[in-house]
């Protein structure tokens, strides 16, 4: 028989997690006064959030004679100041001007306190986020959406303030409060396996493969058809938040161009499938499976070459599955849990879903988008276009954000740097590199 789970805590994006996994959890909130951080040197972050978190799960242990209670601490620091849960909206607003000006780390303690045995385990995790720089009016319409009063640093990355996070180092829910894999470790050492459970029953379609782009062995979860599935999915959840070009030339143009460069890139085993967005804002993005999305003033702003290596290097990221990889890294089995439920329309599905889209909005790592630049131009050189018009591409987008600076969701906001794209294009390409290409300026984007 399964261990009853206490869950001590007060936060909803901790118990929004639990809901996602279908975790069977009571909630009981712990009065307990956390300890002051007088000098963060010399308590060290990882004693502070431990040391609170233990507090919470046994000031509530007389309490419940059986079960497992789970509790948590979070800090958010930068510079040494630790930033916590703001007394109001003006106190809020400075620590969001403060956060997004420079990268900060967020530290979760856990405790878990087996009641039966009376043992309590302990661990912690740190993560570093760098956001982008927010206005005045980003904060304002951040904070029309939610309550900041509420969350620590007057940010939550599980809701509206995803849209603000450039990258991620580390566990994505340490950041939301609750690391799973420290969890995970912690709940196994308290005799409580339903994780393990989990894993199993969704797991059991697991392999190694051979990925084509990387030439490496890979360790999936999925079948394709699980990946198609992902992508239709929050095809969906896109297509409900952004309207379709109705331009049917344009539609067709892209349509055209991309069917070439599929046909010679790396993987046949899915369909390629193309679609504008009407949005002013230069971006393209993919989704697993095989999806595809070019904003319509990308679409604009560049001739067939051009575009071709766009969508090249869009279906590089596919080719070599960087998205899968990134949701399986972040989430671990936690996504195909949703993916499960889709058909089911579940909030909690529609949630998964949702997490996911910004998940990918959030941008690969700088290793990943060197490989579809790479893949990029490869591709249109294969399918006939002039590949070297990639380079004039990434030129025109410098001169383009050195003018405006780039809004949340642009093609120029995850990727390297402009100079480091540039080389890595002439490498594929046989081009000679100068030094000058090895140099990244400040308004390098």
């Amino acid at each position: 028989m399964m261990k009853r789970i206490i869950l001590a805590t007060n936060s909803q994006a901790r118990k929004k997690v639990f809901r996602i996994f279908g975790i069977k959890f009571t909630t009981a909130v712990s009065n307990i006064k956390e300890r002051k951080v007088n000098n963060l040197k010399r308590m060290g972050c990882e004693k502070i959030v431990i040391g609170n978190a233990k507090k919470k799960a046994l000031s509530l242990k007389e309490k419940y004679k059986k079960g497992v209670i789970v509790s948590a601490d979070t800090l958010i620091v930068q510079d040494n100041k630790v930033y916590g849960k703001p007394k109001d909206l003006f106190q809020a607003r400075r620590m969001l001007e403060k956060l997004s000006s420079a990268a900060h780390f967020v530290y979760t303690g856990l405790c878990v306190f087996d009641i039966d045995k009376g043992k309590c385990f302990t661990d912690f995790d740190k993560t570093k986020v760098i956001m982008e720089k927010l206005s005045c009016k980003d904060i304002d319409n951040y904070f029309r959406c939610i309550n900041p009063l509420s969350k620590a640093g007057s940010f939550d990355v599980f809701s509206e303030g995803a849209w603000f996070v450039k990258r991620i180092e580390g566990c994505f829910y340490n950041v939301v409060g609750l690391p799973l894999n420290k969890l995970y470790r912690l709940l196994r050492k308290a005799g409580v396996f339903i994780v393990v459970v989990l894993c199993l029953s969704i797991f059991s379609g697991c392999a190694t493969e051979y990925n084509v782009v990387t030439r490496n062995e890979e360790l999936i979860y999925y079948s394709t058809e699980k990946e198609v599935a992902i992508g239709r999915s929050v095809s969906k959840q896109i297509e409900k938040e952004f309207e379709l070009s109705k331009d049917t030339l344009l539609t067709k143009r892209l349509e055209e161009v991309g069917a070439k460069v599929a046909s010679v890139s790396d993987r046949k085993d899915i369909v390629y499938i193309f679609r504008i967005l009407d949005e002013e804002e230069i971006n393209a993005f993919a989704l697993p499976g095989g999806y595809v999305y070019v904003n319509r003033g990308l679409m604009e702003k560049t001739d067939d070459d051009e575009l071709a290596c766009v969508i090249g290097h869009e279906i590089g990221h596919i080719n070599a599955k960087h998205s899968i990889k990134r949701l399986q890294s972040s989430y671990g089995y936690t996504f195909l849990m949703v993916l499960a439920g889709f058909g089911a329309k579940s909030n909690e599905a529609m949630q998964g879903v949702s997490t996911i889209f910004n998940t990918l909005m959030l941008g690969y790592s700088r290793k990943d988008e060197l490989l579809a630049d790479t893949l990029g131009v490869r591709y249109a050189k294969k399918a006939g276009f002039d590949a070297k018009k990639m380079i004039s591409f990434l030129e025109k987008l410098h001169e383009i954000h050195t003018k405006r600076p780039a809004r949340e969701y642009s093609y120029a906001r995850t990727h390297p740097y402009t100079s480091d794209r540039i080389r890595i294009i002439k490498q594929e390409l046989g081009m000679a590199v100068n030094f000058s290409d090895y140099i990244n300026k400040e308004d390098d984007i």
